[in-house]
């Protein structure tokens, strides 16, 4: 079976003309191409901020592009018919299509309520600062423009649990809604902030079956109109798990058995937590390795002061490999973005190589290190700032390799901090290769391939190192790996 690979198709940056799913119809076949099988889209449903908006300040879960709302018709990314039209190239060329689920929270209400809310101390969200009393809040959501096309559901303070503006004071903060639900917030795995239940906007209360029971049909929808094969689940720290393990098992019975789920626990560093909320949700989703991202991004700063090693220590694709989503970048650790923490430029063809080509996780490429970009804007200190990040130019000839040769039994040689290694043997439609990567000094290896390439020679697909290797008798060979950089070795034909 062909070794699958996502691609997260936008970034935070991306253009906003409408552009997005057109160049997916356009790409589509290319990227099946360079050995990509499945496609992570952004939001597609109309924000807050109307065209303008990557997409997580969810306005309207139904406005694919369809409706007149927040100033466009069309969302940053395009029209439904693009959308739809996009996807159904995408399944043309043979390559799978995973929604991004935004659920966490909705934003740009369209009227306020008189409701009543305690404030809360935004550094431990279960220390209240008030005693209970009136404020008018953006808390209901009509979409008089749709006109309840599709759905006549109406959200208003019932549905939240929190808001973060007194319309009538002009006053931001967190506000606890009180409902018939309680005053609290959900309990959720994080005890980050005391609870981090609330994230942002107004935030939505999975207590009320009535949302849940919309979620569900909504669910449904979208997926009857756009046929998605996957979701990427936002924000999931931040949601009580029982509302996923509801909303999936629904999913999963009622619309699409074998639906793909990835959620976003960005805790970069923590992996007790990962694996807590993966037992909360009783392995139903993969999750985004944040810990191997984290040691990746530290490693590109460290340079050879990096114990290489331990790139792999504390890491979800260690410890739980078949639930995770192995990155090397995305939209919120890009630069400018909130939680910058980019890989180096000289880093990412070895980064990419520990994600591509070894056996475990599921590896997810970021789309400006295969397209490129540029962009501008403000830093933390207020000035503007241009940035360029350049593509990664070894990730066409690596995304080749993992199609090709990245098969078999793999052999680990981590045993010295500046040069680590590892072979794949094969397997019986696919050659294997050998893989060595060094963050200091030129390095080499010695290590075992398999008899089955005995007096074979070995080349480096990257052309980086000039060698020729011969394998010996026993199936091992001396490979090498340039200064701070990656080889990657097959036999030559």
């Amino acid at each position: 079976m062909e070794n699958a690979t996502l691609l997260q198709f936008f970034h935070w940056y991306y253009p906003q003309d409408g552009s997005l799913w057109n160049k997916l119809k356009t790409d589509a076949k290319q990227l099946a191409e360079k050995g990509i099988t499945a496609v992570w889209l952004p939001p597609a449903s109309k924000a807050s901020a109307g065209g303008y908006s990557v997409g997580y300040d969810v306005y309207d879960l139904y406005d694919l592009g369809e409706f007149d709302q927040k100033g466009t018709v069309r969302t940053k990314y395009g029209t439904k018919e693009d959308l739809i039209n996009a996807v159904n190239t995408a399944h043309d060329a043979g390559l799978k299509v995973y929604a991004d689920i935004v659920v966490n929270h909705l934003g740009g209400a369209d009227e306020t309520e008189k409701i009543f809310v305690k404030r809360v101390n935004p550094d431990n969200r279960k220390e209240f600062t008030s005693d209970a009393f009136e404020i008018e809040a953006y808390t209901k959501f009509t979409y008089p423009q749709r006109h309840g096309k599709y759905s006549d559901f109406v959200w208003d303070h019932r549905c939240f649990t929190g808001t973060d503006y007194a319309s009538n004071l002009q006053e931001k903060g967190i506000f606890s809604i009180l409902n018939e639900y309680g005053e609290g917030w959900e309990e959720v795995v994080d005890e980050e902030k005391g609870n981090f239940d609330y994230l942002m906007y107004t935030d939505i209360e999975f207590r009320n079956k009535a949302v849940r029971e919309e979620l569900k049909r909504w669910g449904k929808w979208y997926y009857d109109t756009v046929h998605f094969d996957g979701v990427r689940l936002d924000a999931v720290k931040h949601i009580a798990p029982q509302f996923y393990n509801e909303w999936l098992d629904y999913m999963r019975t009622e619309v699409k058995p074998d639906l793909f789920a990835v959620g976003e626990y960005w805790a970069p560093g923590y992996l007790d937590l990962l694996q807590k909320y993966i037992t909360a949700t009783e392995g139903r989703m993969s999750l985004f390795d944040a810990s191997l991202h984290h040691n990746l991004h530290r490693a590109s700063k460290a340079g050879k002061d990096f114990d290489l090693t331990t790139i792999f220590n504390d890491t979800l694709v260690a410890a739980n490999p078949l639930l995770a989503v192995t990155i090397v970048e995305n939209h919120d650790t890009q630069p400018l973005q909130a939680l910058e923490a980019p890989v180096e430029l000289w880093f990412k063809p070895i980064a990419y190589a520990l994600i591509l080509l070894r056996q475990d996780g599921y590896p997810c490429v970021f789309f400006t290190d295969l397209y490129g970009a540029s962009y501008i804007d403000k830093g933390n200190d207020g000035n503007d700032y241009e940035i360029f990040l350049p593509k990664c130019e070894e990730l066409d000839t690596l995304l080749y390799a993992r199609r090709q040769f990245a098969y078999g039994t793999q052999r680990d040689y981590f045993d010295h901090g500046n040069c680590i290694g590892w072979t794949r043997e094969g397997d019986d439609e696919h050659n294997g290769c050998a893989v060595v990567l060094s963050n200091g000094e030129e390095g080499f290896k010695n290590m075992e391939i398999g008899k089955r390439y005995a007096g074979k020679t070995f080349i480096d697909l990257l052309q980086k190192h000039q060698a020729k290797v011969a394998i010996n008798e026993d199936g091992w060979g001396e490979f090498y790996a340039p200064a701070g950089s990656v080889s990657v070795w097959i036999e030559k034909q």
